[in-house]
C-alpha cells in the first residue's frame, strides 16, 4: 500500500475513534465565465467570493471554509502532541518579561515592555531621566480584553507632550480607528476618527492633526484630512489623491519643521509640504510627479535633501534650497549614483550624514562628516550574511548613532556608536533562553547560478553537525516581489527545525532589491518569470551540493511569496516533498482584472495591467490558479485569514478547491482559514507561535512519512 494512503487511513481511523472523522471537503462547482481579449476562462469556484454578501450565499461560503478547517484539524490531529512540544520549545526561548531599549525624544524616555504570560506590549515613558516615575501610555493587554484580534497601528505624542493619538484595528483588515488620550488626566477623549490607515502627524500647535483615510471599497489610502481637537465636525479634506495608481501618506521631517504629504506609486512619487507651525496654510508641491521618477525629501539647515532615482537607477542624494522648488535643475549632487551600490536611505545629524546602502545582498552603513576634511568610513560587519540598518535616531544635535544588527545565528542586537571616535556599545542583545548556544550553528552565503548565468545569493543556516550527504531535510524560503529584500534574519522559532536535522535557506531571488534596484526590475512585469525560475535554480543547486534531496526538500512563502509557491508547484512539482503557502496571492489574473478589489490598480506597475492584451497573457502564463493541471503535486498546507485585506480569503480557498479537482496524487492538501484574522495572522505574540508550531509539525510529519 502507498505510504501516503496508509498514513491518511491511519489518521482517519484515529479520528473516527474520537468521533471526529472527516471526509476530504468537496467544493461545489458553479461555472462562471470570465472573458477578456477574446479569451474565455471558466472559473468553477468563483462563487467563493460571496462571503461579503448577506444571507444564504454568505452561509454557503462559511460552510465550505469550516469544512476545510475541520478536515485540516483532522489531518493534523496526529501531530497535536508535537505541536504542543514545539510551541513550548519556542515559547521557552522567549524572555517573556522584557523591555525595549529606551529612546529619548522631546523631554521623555520611551520604553515598550512585555510581561510574563501576557500577549501584548505595554507602552510607557519617563520624564527627563530613567529614574523618573513610569507613566503608562497604553496597556494593550487590558485594551485587547474581549477581542480575538487587537492591533495598535500607531502611537503619536503631541509636541507639548499632553495628548496622544493611537490607532486600533480589531478585525485584521488594516482599517484603524484613531483615538485620543489626555496624558494629563488619563482620560480617553470622546472624539475618534474611523476608517483610517493609522497614519497621523501633529502640527506644532498640539491641537491639529493630519491623517489619512482609505477608499471604503478598494482600501486604497487616498485622502489626507486636517482635524482640530475639541471642535466637532472639524475634519477638512486637504488632499485627495485621485490617481488610482497612487497611495498617499502624511509625515513630518526629522526636525519637525515641516509636514509632508507623500503620494507614491511603484514608479513615481510626489511630495507636498507646509511648515508645521502653520497648519492652516496650503500645501505646496515640492516637485510635480513625473513618470518613473521617485524621490523623498528631508530638511536640514535650510536645504531639502532628496533621495532620488533621477538619472540614477540605484538612487543618489541631492539637495536644494528650501526656496528653490519645482525644478530639478536647482538640485546639487551630494552623494553620486553608483552602479553596484543601492542607496537605500539616509539620516542627518548636526555633524554627520549617515547613509544606508546595499551591495552584494548585504547592508552597509556609511558615516560621512559634513566637514570634508574629516574621514568618512563604514561600520564593520564581520559576517557575510546578516541584516543591519539604521535605528530610530530622533535627535539631530547628537554625535551618537543607533543601529541594529542580526544574523541567522546572532540575536537582534542594538548598538550605539560615537560617530566622532567610532567607539560603540551594545545597548541590548535579545536574550534567548532554553539553552540556546549560537556556536552550535553555522550560517553562510552561497551562490547558485540561474539558467541565464545570473548568480543568485542564498543565505543558509544549519547545525554544525549537519552533513552534506543529501539525506537531510531543508526548508527553502523566498519572496521576490515589490523590491522587498528577503533578509537573513534571526528566528527563535527556527531552532526547533534545525535541532531536528533541518537546514533553513533563504533564496534572494530577483524581484527584491538584494542586489540593487535592477534586481527588482528584472523580477517584475514581463520579467516576472525570473522570480520563479531563480527559486527553482536555487533548489536544484542545493540538491546538487547535497544539502538535501527532492524527497527531503520543503518550500515556504507568504503573500507574494505565496504566489511564488503556487508558481513553482506548477512548474516543478517534483522538486518538493512539501510546500506551506501563507496568505498566497494565487489568482493573479482574476484579481488584477477587478478594479474594485483592494490593491489592484496600484499594482499595475508591478504585475502589469491585464486589461492590456500583452500583460493579460503574460500574467495568465504564470498565475498559479490558471495553471493547475492534472498531475501530481507535493504535500501542501495553505493558510489564510477571513478578513485579509491584502490577499482576499477566496483566492487560497479557490486554489485549494481547484487543486483537489485536478491533482492526480494522494498527497496531503489542507487549508487553514483563520476566521478572526487578516493578512498578518494572529495579533498576540504567543498566538503567533501556535501558527508556527502547526507549520513546523507539518514539515516534520511529512519528513517522518518519508523515513518510515
Amino acid at each position: 500500500m502507498n505510504r501516503t494512503i496508509f498514513f491518511l487511513i491511519s489518521i482517519l481511523l484515529f479520528s473516527a475513534f474520537n468521533m471526529n472523522a472527516q471526509v476530504i471537503p468537496q467544493c461545489e462547482k458553479i461555472p462562471h465565465q470570465l472573458k477578456a481579449h477574446k479569451d474565455i476562462r471558466i472559473d468553477n469556484y468563483y462563487w467563493l467570493n460571496d462571503y461579503w454578501l448577506n444571507g444564504a450565499r454568505k452561509e454557503k461560503v462559511l460552510d465550505y471554509l469550516n469544512r476545510e478547517n475541520s478536515y485540516a484539524d483532522t489531518v493534523m490531529q496526529v501531530t497535536k502532541d508535537l505541536q504542543d512540544l514545539i510551541y513550548n520549545e519556542i515559547k521557552g526561548r522567549i524572555k517573556e518579561t522584557d523591555q525595549s531599549v529606551p529612546y529619548f525624544e522631546n523631554g521623555y524616555w520611551y520604553i515598550t515592555k512585555t510581561e510574563e504570560g501576557k500577549e501584548y506590549p505595554i507602552y510607557t515613558r519617563k520624564k527627563g531621566n530613567m529614574d523618573a516615575a513610569e507613566e503608562i501610555l497604553l496597556d494593550v493587554n487590558q485594551m485587547a480584553s474581549g477581542h480575538e484580534y487587537y492591533q495598535i497601528g500607531s502611537l503619536d505624542i503631541s509636541p507639548d507632550n499632553k495628548l496622544m493619538a493611537y490607532g486600533v484595528d480589531t478585525l485584521g483588515r488594516r482599517q484603524y480607528t484613531i483615538y485620543f488620550k489626555s496624558l494629563e488626566t488619563g482620560e480617553i477623549l470622546a472624539e475618534s476618527i474611523t476608517n483610517t490607515t493609522a497614519n497621523l502627524v501633529w502640527a506644532l500647535d498640539s491641537k491639529t492633526v493630519f491623517y489619512s483615510t482609505k477608499d471604503i471599497k478598494t482600501l486604497r489610502s487616498n485622502k489626507i484630512w486636517r482635524y482640530k481637537l475639541g471642535i466637532k465636525s472639524s475634519s477638512k479634506l486637504v488632499f485627495n489623491e485621485k490617481d488610482e495608481m497612487f497611495d498617499v501618506s502624511v509625515s513630518t521631517s526629522k526636525t519637525k519643521k515641516y509636514i509632508f504629504i507623500n503620494s507614491e506609486s511603484t514608479l513615481s512619487s510626489e511630495s507636498r509640504f507646509i511648515q508645521a507651525n502653520q497648519p492652516l496654510s496650503n500645501f505646496q508641491v515640492f516637485l510635480p510627479r513625473e513618470k518613473e521618477l521617485l524621490y523623498s525629501i528631508e530638511d536640514f539647515e535650510g536645504d531639502f535633501y532628496i533621495l532620488t532615482n533621477w538619472k540614477a537607477t540605484n538612487f543618489r542624494l541631492m539637495k536644494t534650497d528650501v526656496h528653490s522648488l519645482g525644478s530639478k535643475e536647482n538640485w546639487v549632487e551630494v552623494v553620486p549614483y553608483r552602479k553596484d551600490v543601492l542607496l537605500e536611505s539616509f539620516d542627518v545629524f548636526k555633524d554627520y550624514l549617515v547613509l544606508q546602502e546595499v551591495t552584494n545582498a548585504n547592508t552597509q552603513i556609511k558615516i560621512k562628516p559634513w566637514d570634508n576634511a574629516k574621514e568618512e568610513y563604514y561600520i564593520d560587519f564581520d559576517t557575510d550574511a546578516y541584516l543591519a540598518g539604521l535605528g530610530y535616531n530622533p535627535e539631530v544635535n547628537t554625535d551618537k548613532l543607533r543601529y541594529h544588527y542580526q544574523s541567522m545565528t546572532t540575536p537582534p542586537t542594538q548598538y550605539e556608536m560615537q560617530m566622532s571616535n567610532r567607539e560603540r556599545i551594545i545597548l541590548k542583545q535579545k536574550e534567548v533562553l532554553g539553552g540556546f548556544v549560537s556556536e552550535h550553528y553555522l550560517t553562510k552565503r552561497i551562490w547558485a547560478t540561474a539558467k541565464d548565468g545570473t548568480k543568485i545569493p542564498i543565505s543558509i543556516i544549519y547545525r554544525k553537525d549537519f552533513k552534506n550527504d543529501g539525506t537531510h531535510p531543508l526548508l527553502l524560503n523566498g519572496y521576490g516581489s515589490y523590491g522587498i529584500s528577503s533578509e537573513p534574519y534571526f528566528s527563535v522559532a527556527r531552532f526547533s527545525l534545525l535541532d531536528r536535522g533541518f537546514a533553513f535557506a533563504i533564496a534572494h531571488i530577483r524581484g527584491g532589491e538584494e542586489m540593487g534596484r535592477q534586481w527588482y526590475e528584472d523580477g517584475k512585469m514581463f520579467k516576472k518569470m525570473n522570480t520563479f525560475t531563480d527559486f527553482i535554480d536555487c533548489a536544484e543547486f542545493l540538491i546538487a551540493e547535497k544539502y538535501t534531496s527532492s524527497e527531503h526538500l520543503y518550500a515556504n512563502g507568504g503573500s507574494a511569496g505565496g504566489l511564488l509557491m503556487g508558481a513553482v508547484a506548477n512548474l516543478r512539482p517534483d522538486l518538493w516533498n512539501g510546500i506551506v503557502s501563507d496568505v498566497p496571492f494565487v489568482d493573479v489574473l482574476t484579481t488584477m482584472l477587478d478594479k474594485t478589489i483592494p490593491l489592484t490598480v496600484g499594482e499595475y506597475d508591478e504585475w502589469g495591467n491585464p486589461h492590456q492584451k500583452a500583460s493579460y497573457f503574460y500574467i495568465k502564463s504564470y498565475s498559479p490558479y490558471d495553471n493547475i493541471e492534472a498531475k501530481s503535486y507535493p504535500h501542501m498546507m495553505i493558510n489564510t485569514g477571513l478578513h485579509d485585506s491584502q490577499v482576499q480569503y477566496f483566492e487560497p480557498a479557490k486554489y485549494v478547491a481547484k487543486l483537489r479537482e485536478y491533482k492526480t496524487d494522494d498527497n496531503i492538501l489542507i487549508m487553514n482559514c483563520d476566521m478572526t484574522t487578516g493578512h498578518g495572522g494572529k495579533s498576540g505574540r504567543f498566538q503567533k507561535i501556535i501558527e508556527i508550531a502547526r507549520e513546523y509539525a507539518f514539515y516534520l510529519m511529512l519528513e517522518k512519512m518519508v523515513k518510515e
